[in-house]
């Protein structure tokens, strides 16, 4: 089954074309009063319109405000065995919010890739997910392997005697987001893999140790530490990069300032 996007003004029709071009089975659903971009389709009343294609899609990404996501979800709600997986985003495209089946449906999951895509924030509520507190922040060399990749993490977790369980995050830069190894590594672990863009991370203030190698393979100041302090909310650096054979790994725990 098909991802669908919904949206209702021209600032949102942005945000679902960025959308577009990542997921290509994406069904694009615009309101008749913005005009109508190539391949999309018009509606009228979203009341009308979720009611019927709400069991026609796997994941609904909304384009709009959450308050009129849950009134018009009101009618079509069964369970979260069934129910697709639903998203909402803002029309700025700055926060993807996992709002419906997000374990069992892949809202989670889809949230994720969303705001990958869109170099958003990530807003996920479940509580297993919500009580993690470690982004594992990883660089690596072209072609590292899926095992070379989890042996490095591991690896430095019990170094420093951290449970992998409390992983919430993998975190890499945009330079990094195709790399076969990395991708097989975070499915084989079953921890969301967070994408953090070159632009963060040129222009992050936080303190991180800077690599003239990296600067000169990737054009960024350093990969490992600024990506896991930008993948989370109020991180701090616990563990500093941790060079492994070409793979370099760093952690940040999340609301850390909260707890000073």
């Amino acid at each position: 089954m098909k991802l669908a996007a919904i949206t209702f003004s021209p600032q949102g029709v942005w945000v679902c074309e960025q959308l577009r071009g990542t997921f290509r089975d994406l069904d694009l659903y615009v309101h008749t009063a913005v005009p109508l971009p190539a391949g999309a389709k018009a509606f009228v009343k979203v009341m009308t319109l979720v009611p019927q294609i709400f069991p026609q899609y796997r994941g609904l990404i909304f384009v709009a405000p959450s308050g009129l996501v849950v009134r018009s979800l009101s009618a079509s709600v069964q369970s979260k065995l069934s129910d697709p997986a639903v998203v909402v985003v803002d029309v700025g495209g700055r926060t993807a919010i996992s709002l419906l089946s997000g374990h069992e449906g892949g809202a989670n999951a889809l949230t994720v890739q969303v705001a990958n895509i869109l170099d958003a924030e990530v807003m996920i509520s479940t509580t297993t997910e919500a009580v993690k507190d470690l982004i594992v922040g990883i660089g690596c060399r072209k072609g590292k392997s899926q095992q070379e990749i989890i042996a490095a993490l591991t690896g430095v977790l019990e170094r420093k005697n951290l449970s992998l369980e409390r992983v919430r995050y993998l975190a890499t830069a945009e330079v990094k987001s195709a790399e076969a190894g990395l991708l097989a590594a975070a499915d084989s672990l079953d921890i969301p893999l967070r994408i953090i863009s070159s632009a963060r991370i040129c222009s992050c203030q936080r303190e991180f140790q800077s690599s003239s190698f990296v600067q000169q393979q990737v054009d960024l100041p350093a990969v490992a530490e600024p990506a896991a302090l930008l993948a989370g909310w109020r991180t701090s650096l616990i563990v500093q990069k941790q060079a492994c054979r070409g793979i370099t790994i760093a952690v940040a725990q999340e609301n850390c300032l909260s707890l000073a």
